[in-house]
């Protein structure tokens, strides 16, 4: 056997060994983006039900509210079929109260929630967008992100509404 042959066959083994670990790391980083951005939209949604006095942001926060539980729940699921770590409810807690101190800002709550809102699916657009275009992720987690996107788009849509209805004068 060439003396060669077997470094270049250890050096092959470990490329494989470090790609594997980067595309678990990359499904890992989307799991956990995604179901802490999901739950921050839940909490935040929650705290507009108590403060807002506004059918139209009631409504929204309603649909917000029953969507992302939807999502998350089914995205914790494939995260556990796959074995993936995901955030623990102190790590979701704290991410989901710094959105809300987001949402606090401003003289108006409603149109506080509502330009956190847009911003909030701008970046999940975003996340999911990229993930259901990603070659190195499990199909299914894939598909997961593929059938999101379009209600993501909605809620984007949804929520500039819902922005230009609360405009701060």
């Amino acid at each position: 056997m060439n003396p060669f042959i077997r470094p270049i066959r250890l050096v092959l083994c470990l490329c494989v060994v470090l790609s594997a670990s980067t595309q678990a790391d990359s499904n890992n980083a989307f799991v956990s983006e995604a179901i802490g951005a999901g739950m921050a939209e839940i909490q935040t949604s929650q705290l507009a039900l108590e403060k807002t006095q506004s059918p139209q942001v009631k409504a929204f926060a309603q649909q917000m509210i029953k969507d992302h539980t939807k999502a998350n729940q089914h995205l914790l699921d494939l995260a556990k079929q796959h074995g993936f770590s995901v955030p623990d409810d102190a790590a979701l807690t704290s991410k989901a109260r710094k959105m809300m101190l987001q949402v606090q800002d401003g003289a108006s709550f409603d149109a506080a929630y509502a330009i956190h809102q847009v911003d909030a699916h701008e970046q999940a657009v975003r996340l999911f967008d990229e993930e259901s275009r990603s070659t190195s992720d499990p199909d299914d987690l894939r598909t997961f992100a593929k059938s999101t996107l379009a209600t993501l788009k909605h809620h984007l849509e949804m929520a500039k509404q819902l922005q230009n209805a609360h405009r701060k004068n």
